[in-house]
């Protein structure tokens, strides 16, 4: 078996799953409702205050799908109960970030500004502190969604390797090179 798709998902009390006939699948939780549709070959269903995820075969396809659709369906549950974070920092002279409400204006050295209009599933916040970089801060239910999002915004201005300016995740290390050589003899 996958080793993956054999383990349960564990729901909260306050975390309800239905499974409608089409094979498409509805969580609801206190910060939302995600729906997913699933393959008809895979089964789910709700047993004993967990999710189960089976497949009928030992088919390379079926394993395949079986690990996919239980790890789709645990980000949902995690997502509905609580919700992801994604922490982004620019890195640069005159880098800035500003919002209102759900429009993200970057100033990433560039001789216009990027106003990127996020989604409605997406709440965005910026802080700039003196003395430290900028961040941009993603919250959301949608594991997907916000990671596209967060991929988006990084490639306007992806870290380059020699002073590390550009848009990066917090905590993420860069590899740096070490730039040209002194001097040649």
């Amino acid at each position: 078996m996958s080793r993956i798709g054999k383990l349960p998902i564990a729901l909260a009390s306050n975390v309800q799953v239905s499974v409608s006939p089409e094979n498409v699948v509805t969580v609801k939780g206190p910060k939302g409702e995600l729906t997913q549709a699933i393959d008809t070959d895979i089964t789910v269903t709700v047993e004993d205050g967990k999710l189960l995820v089976q497949r009928p075969t030992d088919q390379k396809r079926h394993k395949a799908l079986h690990g996919l659709y239980r790890a789709l369906l645990n980000n949902m549950v995690k997502g509905v109960t609580e919700g992801y974070k994604i922490t982004q920092e620019l890195v640069g002279v005159g880098y800035r970030a500003s919002n209102q409400g759900n429009t993200l204006d970057l100033v990433l050295g560039f001789s216009h500004h990027y106003v990127f209009q996020l989604p409605a599933e997406i709440k965005v916040s910026t802080t700039a502190e003196k003395g430290k970089n900028p961040t941009i801060i993603l919250e959301g239910i949608d594991k997907q969604l916000i990671g596209q999002v967060a991929a988006k915004i990084r490639s306007l201005r992806a870290p380059e390797p020699y002073k590390g300016k550009g848009v990066k995740f917090e905590g993420e290390v860069l590899r740096r090179k070490a730039g040209k050589s002194a001097g040649k003899k």
